[in-house]
This record gives C-alpha cells, sequence and structure tokens, in this order.
C-alpha cells in the first residue's frame, strides 16, 4: 500500500533545544493517524515542518512518494496537503456561507473581481451550501462567523480544510478548549471523513485520541517513543506511565 506522507529521520533545533530528534513515521492512504504527547514533545513543530512552515535540520518527507522537502507550503497544498490549527483562523465578520465560498474559490481556481458579487459564481456558491448542509450547518449560513459558539467555529474549519478538496489533511488538536458536548459533536463530524483523505491529528485527550486512531504515534521529547494500534497503545507500560496516568497526554 503506498504512503500518502511519509518522514524519515526529521530533526529540528530551535538554537540550542532540540524540538525534534531523528522522527520517521507514515500514514498509508486513507489511514487516521493520531499523534499524541505533552506539551512540549514536539508535535506542532512536527506539523510545521510537515507542511513547510519550517525548514528540517536534518530528514525527509514525501507526500505520495514525491519529495516535498524543499517546496514551499502554498506548493504542498497545491499537491493535495492541508492543515488547521490550533487557533481559529475563520474571517470573523465574513458569514458562515462567505468564509466556505472562500475556500471553495480557492480549491476551484476562479478569481473574484471587486465588481461582481459573489453570487455571479453560482457554481461556487452551490458548492459551498452543498458543504454547509452535508456537515449541518446549513441553518447558519447567514450567521456572522464570530457570532457562533466556539465548537460551530471548529466544525466550520473542518469544513473549510474539506473544501479545499485534500488528500493529507493534518487537524491540530480539533477538540482544544471545547465542551464535553463539544468535543463528541467534533470527533463525531471527524470520523465522517471521507476515506479517501489521509488524517494525521495532534490530539491532546486520549480517550479522543484512541477512539479517532486507526494507529497512533507517541512523541516525547521530540522523540518517538511508541507506535501501535489503539491496543497495542494501552497495553504499552511506558505509555501507561507517561501519558495515560497525567493530565497532559
Amino acid at each position: 500500500m503506498i504512503n500518502a506522507l511519509a518522514v524519515e529521520g526529521l530533526s529540528h533545533n530551535f538554537g540550542g533545544l532540540q524540538a525534534l530528534s531523528d522522527v520517521s513515521l507514515h500514514a498509508a492512504a486513507g489511514e487516521r493517524l493520531v499523534i499524541v504527547g505533552p506539551n512540549g514533545a514536539g508535535k506542532t513543530t512536527l506539523f510545521n515542518i510537515v507542511t513547510g512552515l519550517i525548514s528540517p535540520n536534518r530528514g525527509r518527507i514525501t507526500l505520495f512518494d514525491r519529495d516535498v522537502t524543499r517546496l514551499q507550503p502554498f506548493r504542498r497544498a497545491r499537491l493535495g496537503l492541508g492543515r488547521t490549527f490550533q487557533i481559529t483562523t475563520l474571517f470573523p465578520k465574513l458569514t458562515v456561507l462567505d468564509n466556505v465560498l472562500l475556500a471553495v474559490q480557492g480549491a476551484d481556481g476562479a478569481r473574484f473581481t471587486l465588481h461582481r458579487p459573489a453570487t455571479a459564481y453560482p457554481h461556487l456558491v452551490r458548492a459551498a451550501e452543498q458543504l454547509l448542509d452535508e456537515w449541518s450547518l446549513g441553518d447558519r449560513r447567514d450567521v456572522p462567523t464570530r457570532h457562533l459558539s466556539y465548537g460551530e467555529q471548529r466544525q466550520l474549519e473542518l469544513i473549510l480544510a474539506l473544501a479545499a478538496r485534500p488528500r493529507v489533511l493534518l487537524l491540530d488538536e480539533p477538540t482544544a478548549g471545547l465542551s464535553p458536548a463539544e468535543t463528541a459533536a467534533v470527533a463525531a463530524m471527524v470520523q465522517r471523513f471521507p476515506r479517501d483523505v489521509t488524517l494525521l491529528l495532534i490530539e491532546h485527550d486520549m480517550d479522543v485520541a484512541l477512539a479517532l486512531a486507526e494507529r497512533v504515534v507517541v512523541l516525547h521529547h521530540g522523540r518517538v517513543l511508541a507506535e501501535g494500534t489503539q491496543a497495542e497503545i494501552r497495553k504499552d507500560p511506558r505509555v501507561a506511565e507517561i501519558y495515560l496516568g497525567t493530565d497532559d497526554a
């Protein structure tokens, strides 16, 4: 089976701080891979390097067997690599529909002009409306994004990520800051993502992580501590000692 994403021997320093050290991992096409670890384990640094925001000191990154280690972020995005962030990155004064419309337009390649309304692009409007209906935010389409609950904003970010039609999608703590009910709603949404999208998730909530994961990678001090299925990770004594019994896992 082809790897959608592979990281080989990735290392990175921030001055004298070793953020990542010889990290290797892979995700098969369509797989759900969850990366866990406490604060400072290197999880977000790993995502920043994979998406091209940071250049590694050593190592190699391939996307569907194509070396993307030195490609700029926008070129990786064109190859199908998408990402969400821990902090919401929505346009708060625009409506829900307008936010999705911009994401759909970016994926479509159509160019808006200032003297034409968005309704002049009916195929894009239909696509945006279909996404909102499919993911149960259709009744919020005309609401300014700043008036959504935080949980709804997180759901909208996931819709925007899907609007870009990614082949590999990195989700950076999609349930961070959510209530238990909101966490359950976002987790259920992620579970419904199409199987032609390979998912890599950073998740601080171990229960959510193990519920979503087909395979788990545990990072500790910038290194891979353990890797395996949900069952294998649950039984690993190192993981049980360092993570499962702590609040920052």
